[in-house]
């Protein structure tokens, strides 16, 4: 009687053991697909060029390389027995060319419509590797223009200065600044989407120094506009008395 007993407490126990296994595949192992895959982050600016590489050198006829985008996964294009095969996408038309030595994904006068994700996979002797590329498309940014509020500007026996209004239109994720010489004086940024941004600066009469004013993309720091030596956005105080 004892060993029914044992049998039907092993058979139970052995049934959750099962569930639990069941489970951990159904749940868990597809995760470690997803998250195992490698991101490469990427970013250019509206009418550029840009190209996103497999890292492979040559492309043997047996290989298989493919191109999506997006969280549909458009197919963009693909090698598959050393044919290459161009999908029909407005959004990419005459802007992409893939290389068929290498697979590699040159992308060209590029706009914030290819803003996103870019898989690539790669199979090879029937083991397949899959990597994506984050890529982020930002506009270019524009000249800052300076002028004069007259109607905050003061004058009198003790004190005479002048605003000026350092101004951009339609930005977005930009920083605006003040120099005096190479030094900061004042800045300000913004994220939202395409709005004016204004930055005022309060100069006195007797002042000689020249300032200026510079506008940077927070989304990539190495491109700035209102370069201080070479743009007429520099200005030099004199008395107007």
């Amino acid at each position: 009687m004892k060993s029914v007993k044992g049998i039907v407490i092993y058979l139970k126990l052995l049934k959750k053991m099962i569930h639990a296994l069941v489970l951990f595949f159904l749940c868990f192992v597809p995760l470690i697909g997803v998250f195992g895959v490698e991101t490469d982050e990427m970013s250019a600016m509206e009418g550029d060029s840009f190209t996103l590489r497999t890292g492979l050198t040559e492309v043997q006829r047996d290989d298989e390389i493919e191109w999506r985008f997006g969280s549909s996964r458009t197919r963009l294009t693909r090698i598959a027995a050393g044919n290459i095969t161009t999908y029909n996408d407005e959004k990419f038309r005459d802007r992409l060319q893939l290389e068929r030595q290498t697979g590699d994904l040159p992308l060209t006068n590029i706009t914030n419509e290819h803003n996103g994700v870019y898989q690539l996979s790669i199979i090879i002797r029937s083991k397949k590797s899959t990597k994506r590329f984050a890529v982020t498309v930002y506009a270019p940014v524009s000249i800052p223009v300076i002028f004069s509020d007259t109607s905050q500007s003061s004058s009198s026996a003790e004190r005479s200065s002048r605003i000026f209004l350092c101004s951009v239109v339609n930005v977005s994720h930009v920083t605006l600044s003040w120099y005096k010489g190479n030094s900061l004086l004042s800045s300000i940024s913004v994220s939202d989407l395409s709005i004016s941004l204004s930055l005022p600066l309060e100069v006195e009469y007797q002042e000689k120094n020249t300032y200026s004013c510079g506008e940077q993309s927070c989304q990539h720091p190495d491109q700035t506009s209102g370069h201080r030596s070479t743009l007429s956005n520099t200005f030099r105080l004199r008395p107007l008395f």
